[in-house]
Formats: C-alpha cells, sequence, structure tokens
C-alpha cells in the first residue's frame, strides 16, 4: 500500500510545447462506492488495476494499491467494467522538482484538461507554472470517477 498525496487544477494555458511525453489512456471502474474505487487503466502497452480509498474529510490523501496486469486481460475485464469509459491523452511537464500529469479528455469529456501533482506531504510547497488555473483538488465534479456518467 502506498499513499497518494494528489492536487488537481484546471488548465487555461497552452503547454504541449513543455511536455516529455504524451499517452494515451482507456479508463473504466469496477466499484465506484463512496469508500473506495477501483479502477482499471490501459496506458498505452501497460495495463493497471488501482484500488484507492476515498481520502478523511479535510484531507486529499489517500490509500492506493497498483497492480500491473496484461493489456490482454485488461480488455477483457474493461467488458465487466461499469458502464461509461474515459478517454484521454496524458502529458507529463516538468515543473520544477515535480512532474505535472496533464489529461486532454476526449469523447463526451471534450474540451476538459486537468493538471495533477503528485506531492510527499500535503504541506509540500510547489511551482505553479503560469498554465495553471483553478485548483479543483476538493471538488467531486473533477474526479475521474465522477467523469463516466
Amino acid at each position: 500500500m502506498s499513499l497518494e498525496i494528489e492536487r488537481k487544477f484546471l488548465v487555461k494555458g497552452s503547454f504541449q510545447h513543455l511536455a516529455v511525453k504524451n499517452v494515451r489512456i482507456r479508463q473504466a471502474y469496477l466499484s465506484v462506492d463512496r469508500e473506495r474505487t477501483i479502477r482499471l487503466r490501459i496506458a498505452g502497452e501497460k495495463a493497471m488495476l488501482t484500488i484507492k480509498s476515498d481520502p478523511p474529510a479535510g484531507s486529499f490523501t489517500r490509500m492506493e494499491w497498483e497492480f500491473e496486469l496484461s493489456v490482454g486481460d485488461a480488455e477483457e475485464i474493461m467488458n465487466i467494467c461499469i458502464p461509461g469509459k474515459i478517454h484521454k491523452t496524458r502529458y507529463y511537464v516538468p515543473c520544477g522538482k515535480f512532474t505535472y500529469e496533464v489529461d486532454v479528455f476526449h469523447d463526451k469529456n471534450e474540451g476538459l484538461i486537468i493538471a495533477e501533482i503528485e506531492l510527499s506531504a500535503e504541506s509540500e510547497v510547489f511551482e505553479k507554472p503560469e498554465w495553471l488555473g483553478e485548483e479543483v483538488t476538493d471538488n467531486p465534479a473533477y474526479y475521474n470517477v465522477n467523469l463516466i456518467k
């Protein structure tokens, strides 16, 4: 088990020219109840099953377990996931000692762009580039699990 300490922001400017790589992602969910989510993700040639706890009130730290599986198995499991899939392109954008993961959503979420940064502590200081917009860390409307609806 590991801890995920993540902040989320809307994106208001151009960032693609700063990216060092990008990958197409498809993801779906096996469970989306209040206390946990179980996500299946295929990113390029890699597939992961991820279990996340709900963060405690007033916090954005959650428990997280990740398990790698074959893309073939992930494709099969996608067929039994909850209806609705997320399609996005993830860009990796270095900024200071961190790398922002910037997701450009496709299909029914077309036009939505969210940047995430993973920290080692909730109080950790990080650089906010000029293309970063409003913080939406605490807004459930921007959780990937809610974007399948």
